[in-house]
């Protein structure tokens, strides 16, 4: 039987609501033990993954991966893949097994505006019937027919709407209490994630699966010259430490500073690698007004080609998100063999437990102290380097598209 402990997150009117959370290190609960056994009919599965037309990383990039490994589990099912295509330039990308399928009848955004103030035309209706839909992106269009699914990846423009772009979380809000009522299934990526739902939000627990992400296979240890050519073309000539995430307030950057400004002994740079998000512009005055700022390097987005070798060169990887739903960047620096120091926000106590060394206390005392003995003790970071590869092992795109499946094929 797993420990549980009670956590105390913000309800969805005022005060505060409890909930049970899985203890560190207690095994995983499986989401179908309970569940009515499987159909063994074809199943026709349509997903929705212009959130991977239109998003680089995020959602997007989590649309993607979990596409280019959905086709392997169909074994005799159809998948089909929907998303905008008026100007006719064809499949985003390749996911082998499945098929796409083009709406080039009006624009993209003529259709989503019309979703978002008229609830029509019915989603099924572009798409064509399927037995599932599938949502990826937090919110259901409006369906009349077929099952739907719906990712929601965290809660936090719930719990802190300070932390979210305004218009974006007006909208969210405004919406996913009705995503959730329709919904046959919510599919959360982590445990938190699955405990929190039904805590804030109108839905049967029963309805809701935790099916983690993954780690793509291209986040291991490159070959040194790899690394080398990398630091070269980026200017990187000093030891670095890292963080990866797009600027914006939940990733808590200007706490990073503060550390950074602590290590004095560190003859290197704080590297962050990310595009400007929302409300940025207080964060990065607050870098350029650091007493180090011509040690912090602001680099923009990487591409994933790249980032493989940014996380190996680090000396270590960096993470004070106040709340994460799952926590990519960290589980792939520690892939990568890059050891991880990290804060406890959100799911990032569960998805790095075991890997990454976790502080839950925002100090930045403490944080500098750690930090010197990680880049102090090479037997220190060894053990913390190797626990981190076991760690983002765990995580498999081939696993999530096997459990995403199984959704699937219960509410066939």
């Amino acid at each position: 039987m797993q420990t549980l402990r009670s956590v105390q997150v913000a309800g969805r009117h005022s005060g505060l609501t409890s909930i049970q959370l899985p203890q560190l290190g207690s095994p995983r609960r499986s989401c179908f033990q309970t569940r009515p056994p499987l159909s063994s009919a074809p199943v026709r599965i349509c997903v929705d993954v212009q959130s991977a037309v239109a998003q680089r990383a995020g959602v997007g990039r989590y649309t993607k991966l979990l596409v280019q490994h959905l086709g392997a589990e169909a074994q005799g099912d159809e998948l089909r893949l929907f998303y905008f295509d008026f100007r006719r330039q064809g499949p985003p990308f390749e996911a082998p097994g499945a098929a796409f399928l083009p709406f080039r009848l009006a624009p993209g955004r003529w259709i989503q505006g019309a979703w978002r103030y008229a609830s029509w035309p019915p989603f099924d209706l572009c798409a064509g019937p399927a037995d599932v839909y599938h949502f990826p992106n937090f919110l259901l269009p409006p369906l009349r027919r077929g099952q739907a699914v719906v990712t929601i990846h965290d809660l936090g423009f719930l719990r802190c709407p300070a932390w979210a772009e305004d218009r974006n979380c007006r909208h969210l809000t405004a919406r996913i209490q009705d995503t959730v009522r329709r919904a046959a299934a919510v599919i959360a990526v982590s445990d938190f994630t699955a405990a929190e739902i039904p805590a804030l939000l109108p839905v049967d627990p029963a309805r809701v699966f935790a099916v983690p992400s993954g780690i793509e296979p291209l986040f291991r240890p490159p070959p040194p010259d790899r690394v080398r050519e990398l630091r070269a073309r980026l200017g990187l000539d000093r030891p670095y430490l890292l963080t990866v995430g797009t600027i914006e307030p939940r990733k808590n950057l200007p706490f990073l500073a503060e550390v950074f400004e602590r290590l004095a002994d560190f003859d290197g740079e704080l590297v962050i690698a990310g595009s400007i998000g929302w409300k940025a512009e207080p964060i990065l005055e607050r870098l350029r007004a650091s007493p180090r700022a011509a040690a912090i390097r602001c680099l923009g987005y990487v591409s994933d080609a790249d980032l493989p070798a940014l996380y190996a060169g680090a000396d270590a990887f960096l993470c004070a998100s106040f709340y994460e739903g799952f926590g990519f960047p960290p589980l792939e620096a520690m892939a990568c063999g890059t050891p991880v120091l990290s804060s406890t926000g959100g799911a990032l106590a569960e998805t790095l437990a075991g890997g990454a060394e976790l502080l839950a206390a925002f100090d930045a005392d403490l944080w500098a102290e750690r930090l010197r003995r990680l880049l102090g003790d090479a037997q220190e970071r060894a053990q913390r380097t190797a626990a981190g590869q076991r760690c983002a092992a765990r995580y498999r795109w081939e696993e999530t598209a096997r459990r995403t499946w199984e959704v699937y094929r219960r509410l066939s």
